[in-house]
């Protein structure tokens, strides 16, 4: 069921409120953001507004009946290489990403060493039985690379997350902690690409995701084809699908996310589909506030 707020007038009492409606009907035109938005913080006053915001806040997850993606392609023993560079193509780190098993686990690790000394480890843990399950997820990421070192840890099975960040600015530190009720379809990180990879030809997915901002929060993220593109593999020519990830936010937690600035933008990949589908590039954000940048596969040369 999506919960979508709004802000009407009371005809008796002369005041706007927010309410909830279950459903839009159909036939109904698209709202305009713009003029929505206007209108509204132009007749509120400041303590309005900020109650207005903390609503959005409060209703942040807003639940729906969730479905895991189920496997096609079981994910196994890996071990590759990998290249950062902006959307330019100047190169600002290489790094792997491996993958191992264990009592029914697989275990992802992508590390990247950046040029500048910045340094960026993600781990994620999951379980391929019929579906995808996330079990745990792992973030570390330090360095003027970024605008804050942060390390984040995330389990299925309490739903417990901690989240550390230190400012580069001030030297400020945060830790948040707490629990989050967690659908069966949460997947995060790297974990999304394998997701990806799985999907039958021309089908789109809607999945959850936890964006932290570094405050946790469980968002829908729509997988959505766009298209194929030639690609070349040495003189061989390939196919490969291109998808969106576009994440997906209800009316008022748009506007309190374009507020703080937080709007987490759409991310890009591309899979090359044959009877193995790889991964052969990746364009978006490391961590949902990140930059983006562009994550390609590469192959050792030698120096001499």
């Amino acid at each position: 069921m999506l919960c979508v707020g709004f802000l009407e007038d009371d005809p008796e009492s002369g005041q706007t409120g927010l309410i909830e409606k279950e459903d839009l009907p159909l036939g109904e035109p698209p709202m305009q953001p713009q003029r929505f938005c206007s209108n509204i913080f132009a007749s509120l006053r400041p303590a309005t507004l900020s109650a207005l915001l903390l609503l959005a806040a409060m209703q942040w997850p807003c639940r729906l009946v969730a479905a895991p993606v189920p496997v096609r392609f079981l994910e196994g023993l890996t071990h590759g290489f990998l290249v950062l560079r902006t959307l330019n193509g100047v190169l600002i780190a290489s790094g792997d990403l491996s993958q191992s098993t264990r009592s029914g686990e697989v275990e992802s690790r992508m590390l990247l060493h950046f040029k500048d000394g910045s340094l960026f480890e993600e781990k994620v843990v999951f379980t391929q039985q019929r579906v995808f399950t996330l079990k745990s997820y792992r973030l570390m990421q330090r360095g003027p690379a970024f605008t804050d070192d942060t390390v984040i840890s995330l389990e299925r099975a309490t739903g417990k997350y901690h989240v550390k960040t230190k400012a580069h600015k001030n030297g400020k530190e945060e830790v948040q902690e707490g629990t989050l009720d967690l659908p069966l379809d949460v997947y995060n990180g790297g974990m999304v690409l394998t997701v990806a990879k799985n999907l039958p030809k021309g089908a789109s997915e809607t999945v959850h995701t936890v964006a932290f901002t570094p405050t946790p929060r469980l968002i829908q993220l729509e997988l959505a084809p766009a298209g194929e593109q030639r690609v070349l593999v040495g003189e061989l020519a390939k196919t490969a699908t291109a998808y969106v990830f576009k994440p997906k936010l209800g009316v008022m937690l748009k506007i309190f996310a374009t507020l703080l600035g937080r709007t987490p933008p759409d991310s890009h990949a591309w899979i090359v589909a044959s009877e193995t589908p790889a991964f052969v590039r990746f364009e978006g954000p490391l961590s949902i506030t990140g930059s983006v940048w562009r994550l390609e596969p590469t192959v050792p040369r030698w120096s001499d």
